[in-house]
């Protein structure tokens, strides 16, 4: 694929039952970035244990299987079920679309984080509404938009790894501990979104410009999954990494089955769909919440730090540097810092003004 345009537990068991499954994270040493990966390298701890990639099982863990109600144009809509969150795509101009819930005021969409070459694309937190309403001004056309429950439908079985996974001692939950259904990943029999690898070269921090305070951040991932994969058809969920309010780090983009993530065992990044033309080589870090006038949880910004040093030392980047990423694909140069933010590259308020503000102090944290 070229360039990216850019089972029923009460939420707070199984907000627990994900803590539990976390691993322990710490400070790896350095490590030449140009070393291939391995899943037994790539997981090791600086005590040089190796992690939960060579663990011998799975264990069967039940969650929500996502419901959706899909609908066109403008107009209202019903489900048959509570909603989270509705996500809408559109072409034409990149704003102007509206959203109003049942018994609410209209919101006028923007783009948040996600962005597209040829239009308009957003994630609304539904609160559980069953009917919404869509309206448009004459330059938006080909309105699209998924009702999606991530947390009451019937129960789903995934085969978890038995022991905690972790990035070079960086605790996380795998994909399958956080229910991604893989299926979503397919597009008429086949993968919508074949993986590609391009090596390292910056690293974007994101916010998901979703409600902070999230009581059940698995389900708000199982949720931008279905947004990404399927509303806005890239076939999969466009960061690489993710981290909540509490500090946890979950699993991203798919990249192979050989329990690494986000790289391939050659040591490549496998392309995500975070930044609209500068996605290739480039690591998308989405942060939960919004931090436009929050900024993120103490938890939260010491594991971002944490995954930004010991992906950057494995790596061989500075998190200080200004650096010219150049995209392998389109060939298009940016001078840019080795660890950015969203709006470095595309007109929006990613990751957050606040957010933002504390990108130097993450720089200076990641590099000591």
């Amino acid at each position: 694929m070229s360039e990216p345009p850019t089972p029923t537990p009460t939420p707070a068991h199984r907000r627990k039952r994900s803590l539990s499954r976390r691993g322990v994270i710490g400070t790896a040493a350095a490590v030449a970035g140009a070393a291939a990966l391995t899943p037994a390298v790539f997981a090791a701890t600086d005590s040089g244990e190796s992690g939960a990639s060579d663990s011998p099982g799975t264990t069967p863990e039940k969650f929500p299987a996502t419901r959706t109600e899909a609908a066109t144009g403008t107009g209202g809509a019903t489900t048959a079920f509570a909603a989270s969150y509705v996500g809408l795509r559109w072409s034409g101009a990149q704003e102007g679309a509206a959203i109003r819930l049942a018994n609410g005021d209209w919101q006028t969409l923007t783009s948040g984080c996600a962005t597209v070459e040829d239009g308009g694309t957003a994630l609304v937190a539904a609160q559980n509404a069953t009917a919404y309403e869509v309206k448009a001004p004459s330059d938006v056309t080909d309105v699209r938009s998924l009702a999606i429950d991530t947390t009451d439908g019937p129960d789903h079985t995934f085969k978890v790894p038995s022991e905690p996974t972790r990035v070079r001692g960086v605790r996380y939950l795998s994909r399958p501990a956080w229910g991604a259904d893989e299926s979503k990943r397919y597009k008429d029999g086949k993968v919508n979104s074949p993986e590609t690898y391009y090596p390292l070269q910056v690293i974007t921090v994101h916010h998901t410009a979703t409600p902070n305070g999230d009581p059940d951040p698995a389900a708000t991932v199982r949720a931008i999954y279905e947004y990404h994969a399927i509303t806005n058809d890239w076939g999969d969920i466009g960061y690489h990494f993710l981290i909540d309010e509490a500090g946890t780090v979950y699993e991203g983009r798919y990249s192979g089955d050989d329990g690494i993530p986000a790289f391939n065992p050659d040591g490549d990044l496998v392309t995500g769909f975070h930044s609209v033309g500068y996605n290739s080589g480039a690591l998308g870090i989405a942060l939960i919440g919004t931090l436009q006038e929050n900024g993120p949880t103490a938890a939260a910004k010491a594991s971002l730090i944490r995954l930004i040093k010991v992906i950057s030392r494995f790596k061989g980047l500075d998190p200080q540097a200004r650096v010219t990423y150049v995209n392998p694909v389109s060939g298009v140069k940016k001078d840019t810092n080795t660890v950015g933010g969203h709006r470095d590259y595309f007109d929006t308020e990613c990751p957050g003004q606040d957010m933002y503000d504390l990108l130097a102090e993450v720089r200076a944290a990641a590099a000591r």
